[in-house]
C-alpha cells in the first residue's frame, strides 16, 4: 500500500509524523512518501519536499511566492500521478493542498484533508468547496463536522493528538528538572512562532516585553524554544544585535518549556492550545502585514472576534489576545506582569483547561490512520 501525505509546516510536520507512525503500525511494508520535515522524516516518510518550501503565510506572502510554490505544486502533482498512491492526505495548508486534492480526486485517487481550514472562524462556504477536492475531511475540533454536515460532506473528528500527548495535569517540577533550570524561579516560556515572517513581526516585541519584565520582576528567568535551524538562525541573530541577560535558547522542546514556565508569551496558533494542554496562564499575541490586515478588515472575512484557540474552544475570552496594533511591548509586559506575580490570580482557569482538554480527547493519531486506511481500501 501507499500513502501520499503532504504537511505544510512545522504543526503539520507533527501530525503527519503521528499519521505515520500510526500507519505503519498497522499496515507492515506500507510506503509513505510526500512533503515533509524532520518529525516525519524519523517517522519513516520519504519526505521528496521540505515542508518548509510550503511554510508561507498572509497574502502578501502568498502573492509574492506564488510563481514558486505554484511551479512546486505542478512537479508534485505529476510526481504523485505517476507513483500512484492508494490514497493522499494533504496537512494543513489548504492554499496550497486542496488545489492539489482536488487534481488527484479527479485522476481517482481517494484524497482526505487532515486539519480542517478554520471554517468557523472565515466564510462557511468554504467548507463546500472544500468538499470538491476532499473525499473525507479529518477535524480536530468537535464543533467541525456538523458545519461541514450542512453541506453534505464526509466529515469526522478524530480527536486533536495533543491532547493525547500532554497529561491531564503536568508536572511542572519535572519538566524543570529535565530541562536544567532553576526549581524555584520564576519563568517565562517565550514562543514566537515557527515561521519566518512570524520571527520578523513577533521576535522583537516579545523580547523588548521579556527585557521589560526582567527590570520589574528580579530573578525572572526566560526559555525560548527555537522550533528548527532557521528559527535558531534568526533568533541568534536578533540576540546578538540586541542581547537579553538570563534568556536561554532551545532547541525545540517546547512542550517541556511551556509545562516548566509560570506564565508564556506566545503567538497565535497551534502553540496556544498546547500552553492550554500544559495548564499554563498565557498572553497571545499577533501580527500579520499591513496589507492583509486591511484587507481581512475591510472585506469582513472573519467571522469571529476571538483569535486563539483556547477562546474559541471556551467560547468566551478566557486568556488575552494582543492582537496587531494591540501587540506592543508594553501591552505585553501590562498583561504577563500579573500572571507573572501572582500564581494564583489564574488557578480558577485550570477546570475550564481541564475540561476543554477532555472535550479534544477522540483517538487523534490512531483514528486518523483507521479512517484513512479504510478510505485507501475503500477505492481499492
Amino acid at each position: 500500500m501507499r500513502i501520499a501525505l503532504v504537511a505544510g509546516e512545522a504543526s503539520g510536520d507533527l501530525l503527519g509524523a503521528g499519521l505515520a507512525a500510526e500507519l505503519k503500525a498497522r499496515v507492515p511494508g506500507i510506503e509513505l512518501a510526500g512533503v515533509g520535515g524532520p518529525e516525519m522524516r524519523a517517522a519513516g516518510v520519504d519526505t521528496w519536499v521540505d515542508c518548509g518550501e510550503l511554510a508561507v503565510m498572509g497574502l502578501s506572502e502568498v502573492l509574492r511566492h506564488l510563481p514558486r510554490l505554484l511551479r512546486l505544486r505542478r512537479a508534485l502533482r505529476a510526481r504523485l500521478l505517476d507513483w500512484k498512491p492508494d490514497a493522499f492526505v494533504g496537512i494543513d495548508a489548504p492554499d496550497f493542498n486542496l488545489g492539489l486534492e482536488r487534481a488527484l480526486k479527479h485522476a481517482g485517487i481517494p484524497t482526505a484533508h487532515y486539519v480542517s481550514p478554520s471554517v468557523w472562524a472565515w466564510r462557511e462556504g468554504r467548507a463546500a468547496k472544500l468538499g470538491r477536492s476532499a473525499d473525507l475531511v479529518l477535524c480536530l475540533f468537535p464543533m467541525e463536522p456538523p458545519i461541514y454536515a450542512r453541506h453534505g460532506i464526509d466529515a469526522r473528528f478524530v480527536g486533536h493528538p495533543l491532547a493525547d500527548r500532554f497529561a491531564a495535569h503536568p508536572d511542572r517540577a519535572a519538566a524543570r528538572q529535565a530541562l536544567g533550570l532553576d526549581a524555584h524561579a520564576r519563568l517565562l516560556a517565550i514562543l514566537p512562532g515557527s515561521r519566518g515572517a512570524e520571527l520578523d513581526r513577533l521576535l522583537a516585541p516579545f523580547l523588548a516585553a521579556a527585557r521589560a519584565l526582567q527590570a520589574r520582576i528580579p530573578g525572572l528567568q526566560l526559555v525560548l524554544p527555537a522550533a528548527n535551524a532557521a528559527c535558531r538562525a534568526r533568533i541568534d541573530a536578533e540576540l546578538a544585535a540586541h542581547p537579553l541577560p538570563g534568556l536561554r535558547v532551545l532547541d525545540g522542546r517546547a512542550d517541556q518549556a511551556m509545562v516548566a514556565s509560570d506564565a508564556v508569551l506566545l503567538a497565535s496558533g497551534t502553540a496556544a492550545l498546547e500552553a492550554l494542554l500544559a495548564k499554563r496562564p498565557m498572553v497571545v499575541g499577533y501580527r500579520i502585514s499591513a496589507l492583509t490586515y486591511r484587507l481581512v478588515t475591510l472585506l469582513g472575512l472573519m467571522k469571529v472576534d476571538r483569535y486563539s484557540l483556547p477562546n474559541v474552544l471556551a467560547n468566551e475570552p478566557i486568556v488575552t489576545e494582543l492582537m496587531q496594533d494591540q501587540c506592543t511591548p508594553e501591552n505585553l509586559v501590562a498583561a504577563l506582569e500579573p500572571l507573572l506575580l501572582d500564581p494564583q490570580a489564574h488557578a480558577s482557569l485550570e477546570p475550564r483547561y481541564l475540561a476543554i482538554h477532555e472535550r479534544l480527547r477522540g483517538g487523534g493519531s490512531a483514528a486518523a490512520a483507521k479512517a484513512v486506511l479504510s478510505l485507501a481500501k475503500g477505492a481499492s
